[in-house]
């Protein structure tokens, strides 16, 4: 027997008087919860608003999985072979940035570029675990932008530099909430720049469906609570300059919007 849908939920993660907590949104006002996120939690009975607190990373993963080439638009727009299994990279702990914090330029310049995803988040430990499992793992969905330079991936013809390109400092903002309870086939990607739509395009057009990614993915590391996979994007990547604003908003997630602002002094 199938098990029930999960509820529909957005929790986030958020620090208040100087402690983190948890909770799940409703409107303006988030109720905390205590406990364990992905296990046993219950509410506390506090309830905040939104301008009262301060928003993190929506969860803390001990690593982001970051796939290339998973959609076909973006595939054939750029003449790319159709990969046989998920092509990914690892974004690193340094990256990870929080809604409304500002995306920093790299101090060795380059052509820093968005990239709106949709992320897959962790909810139940995951090794080698089949197809037909994966969903059991996955415990909801977040919006992510895949911050990269651009130019540095192939600077050098013996070593593309996926890690490096994509793994500066706050090259990973997440958020604002893990919604749960959705089928991702259904959701819509859509990036703004300063305002103007930049990408809108539809999750179900991925190489690797959802619980392909979770089951392959898992056969080579194992995935832990809180960790987050990165589906991929599509056709209408751009770049950003010092000033701008990005904004990745998927419908029954969110908006997750963060400046591009100047290099630290």
């Amino acid at each position: 027997m199938d098990a029930p849908p999960a509820p529909q939920r957005r929790w986030l993660r958020f620090r208040h008087a100087g402690k983190t907590g948890f909770g799940v949104l409703h409107g303006n006002t988030v109720h905390e919860w205590h406990g364990d996120m992905f296990g046993e939690c219950s509410p506390t009975g506090s309830i905040f608003t939104v301008a009262e607190i301060e928003l993190l990373t929506p969860t803390q993963p001990t690593k982001v999985i970051a796939l290339w080439n998973n959609f076909k638009a973006l595939g054939e727009k750029l003449q790319l072979a159709v990969p046989a299994e998920p092509l990914y990279l690892v974004k690193t702990p340094n990256s990870y940035l929080a809604p409304g914090l500002a995306i920093r330029p790299p101090i060795s310049g380059g052509k820093v570029v968005f990239e709106g995803e949709l992320g897959i988040v962790i909810g139940k430990t995951a090794t080698a675990v089949s197809e037909a499992d994966a969903l059991d793992h996955v415990f909801g969905y977040t919006c992510a932008n895949d911050v990269t330079v651009a130019d540095i991936l192939n600077r050098d013809a013996s070593f593309a530099q996926w890690v490096r390109a994509k793994g500066f400092d706050t090259f990973c903002p997440m958020g604002p909430v893990v919604a749960t309870g959705l089928d991702p086939a259904t959701l819509t990607v859509t990036t703004l720049l300063d305002g103007q739509v930049r990408q809108n395009y539809p999750v179900s057009d991925m190489r690797f469906s959802v619980a392909q990614l979770v089951s392959l993915i898992s056969m080579d590391m194992t995935l832990y609570p809180g960790d987050v996979i990165l589906c991929g994007t599509s056709i209408g990547v751009g770049s950003m300059k010092p000033g701008s604003h990005v904004e990745v908003d998927i419908a029954g997630i969110g908006r997750l919007s963060n400046p591009y602002g100047s290099a630290p002094t």
